[in-house]
């Protein structure tokens, strides 16, 4: 007891001098400024310019980013890929996160096959989104489709149908594909954090007459909250940059119908298809989504830390 309590009382070790960690840092540091901070920058000064191709014309202020909301289509095509980033957002934490914290749940206990059942679900997250697309789009074809193979062999001929070649089933799809993803990446933070709960909360609760599901929702899941707030902000800076998975299914269009189409493949088509001004004007949109979404995690992150404070 003597020799734990020394342990705990000593000092902690000083931190390394500031050569040392300058040293270490400064790869990581040259990488973060040459891909992150420089094209960010560029960015900003690209969009201040009018473009003549490849070459600087008149420094012209705003005016690109008026542009984005006063220039035919893409003045519509803005507010629609909008609107479906946010569709897609919403059903992306409605099903991917609802599933991996459930799966987490269920793992939690199972002491055997627990690794196992993680490694089978974080595999498909593994892949480039636009593999994953194609595959999907191959097993949805409507003539000879894997899905729809199975429906008529069980008898759901009903059920068979072009799911993504019909603007009302296209979204709801790609949803659901994204979910079969990166469903094991929740379920892993979701799982790390059940892991950091002391098994005696929920003993006490039970104790004190809780039922399994009284002590999850009101012992566990408040306990919860620091990784629910990180897994809101990461799924909300991941959807809306969605882009390959899009561009897999529906192709630089959006298709069907611009059902598909996203904030993403909006840029992909004014940077490339946007014309003698394509530069300006995909560097504007580039810097705003980026503002939007910097800023919208920045405040999540604070409301949520708020929220987790008011719990401690």
């Amino acid at each position: 007891m003597t020799a734990r309590r020394g342990r705990a009382a000593s000092p902690r070790r000083p931190a390394p001098p500031f050569p040392v960690l300058a040293v270490f840092l400064a790869p990581a540091l040259l990488l973060y400024s040459v891909f992150v901070v420089y094209p960010l920058f560029s960015a900003l000064q690209y969009s201040l310019f009018d473009w003549a191709g490849t070459a600087r014309g008149a420094f012209v202020g705003l005016d690109n980013f008026v542009g984005l909301f006063t220039t035919f289509p893409l003045d519509e095509q803005l507010l629609r890929a909008f609107g479906h980033n946010v569709v897609f957002f919403l059903g992306t934490m409605m099903i991917q996160n609802t599933l991996g914290l459930t799966f987490a749940v269920l793992l939690h206990r199972r002491r055997i096959t627990r690794r196992l059942f993680q490694t089978l679900y974080t595999l498909p997250y593994l892949v480039s989104p636009l593999v994953v697309g194609y595959l999907w789009v191959l097993m949805l074809r409507p003539q000879f489709g894997l899905l729809n193979a199975l429906f008529e062999a069980v008898g759901l001929d009903a059920l068979s149908q072009p799911w993504l070649g019909q603007p009302d089933t296209a979204l709801p799809v790609v949803i659901l594909i994204n979910a079969w993803q990166w469903v094991g990446f929740p379920m892993l933070l979701f799982g790390a954090a059940l892991g950091a709960i002391p098994e005696e909360y929920d003993a006490a609760a039970r104790v004190d007459g809780a039922s399994p599901w009284q002590a999850f929702s009101r012992v566990t899941l408040p306990l919860l909250t620091p990784t629910i707030g990180t897994v809101t902000v990461l799924t909300f800076i991941g959807s809306f940059n969605l882009f390959a998975l899009a561009y897999a299914v529906g192709g630089s269009q959006g298709a069907p119908g611009g059902s598909l189409d996203v904030l993403g493949l909006v840029f992909y088509r004014t940077a490339f298809e946007g014309g003698v001004n394509a530069i300006g004007t995909s560097s504007a949109l580039a810097v705003l989504m980026f503002v939007f979404i910097f800023g919208v995690a920045v405040v999540a992150n604070r409301y949520l830390r708020r929220k987790e404070a008011e719990l401690t």
